[in-house]
């Protein structure tokens, strides 16, 4: 087991399982109590659309991706026309299709849909492991500096703002922080395994822990683990 340690792939397959454990265990704390699980399950899917989309445009795919996870995020948490969870099933079924659509649609060689819907650990480039770093650290800093507005606003927005809580401006920093980390954790998990790293870890710590912080930090260790 050791001597894979000298292989460069199997040294960024770690350190990316380090860091997206990290983020993804703080930020689905947020996401678990603020009752966004399926929201996010519905994004992540719909994230493929926005793949699809910026092949077909020549961009960069993290780019579709992310613009796509965060407008849908926005858009789902704050709609009013619709019920939720027929909006999320719209996303869901949607953005899954305009990906597969966009991408057979640009010409040239098409891209291994294999490698979004379930990942690839052993892909993950240098690249990838600066942006994770870069993540988890901002990811860090904003928990750390706005942790009691955040924990306001995870449980009742409505108290966050008589107490005069920017709760839009968070509201856009946090979405946008969902939306990363849901990008650069397909290389990991693929689409249709995200959802877990952002529950399940989330889940175990809020069976021992009922204290936010708490559950913030037994999330992480436990993702990290997992």
């Amino acid at each position: 087991m050791l001597e894979l340690l000298k292989y460069d792939f199997f040294q960024n397959a770690l350190i990316s399982t380090l860091l997206i454990g990290i983020s993804c265990g703080l930020v689905g704390t947020y996401i678990v109590a603020k009752r966004m699980v399926f929201i996010s399950g519905g994004i992540t899917h719909a994230s493929f659309g926005g793949l699809g989309l910026s092949y077909y445009l020549g961009l960069s795919p993290m780019l579709g991706a992310t613009a796509f996870s965060a407008l849908g995020i926005l858009f789902l948490s704050d709609s009013k026309k619709l019920k939720e969870d027929s909006l999320i099933g719209i996303f869901w079924s949607a953005g899954m299709a305009i990906g597969i659509l966009f991408i057979y649609l640009t010409p040239g060689y098409a891209p291994n849909l294999m490698s979004y819907l379930f990942g690839n650990i052993l892909t993950v480039t240098r690249e990838q492991i600066i942006l994770s770093v870069v993540l988890c650290l901002g990811i860090i800093l904003f928990f750390a500096r706005f942790y009691r507005p955040l924990f306001y606003i995870a449980f009742d927005k409505e108290y966050s703002r008589t107490h005069h809580v920017h709760v839009n401006r968070i509201d856009i920093a946090i979405t946008l922080i969902i939306a990363l980390c849901i990008v650069l954790s397909l290389k990991l998990a693929g689409i249709i395994l995200v959802i877990s790293y952002l529950t399940i870890p989330q889940a175990i710590a809020g069976i021992f822990y009922k204290n936010f912080k708490q559950q913030l930090l037994a999330s992480a260790l436990v993702s990290t683990a997992g």
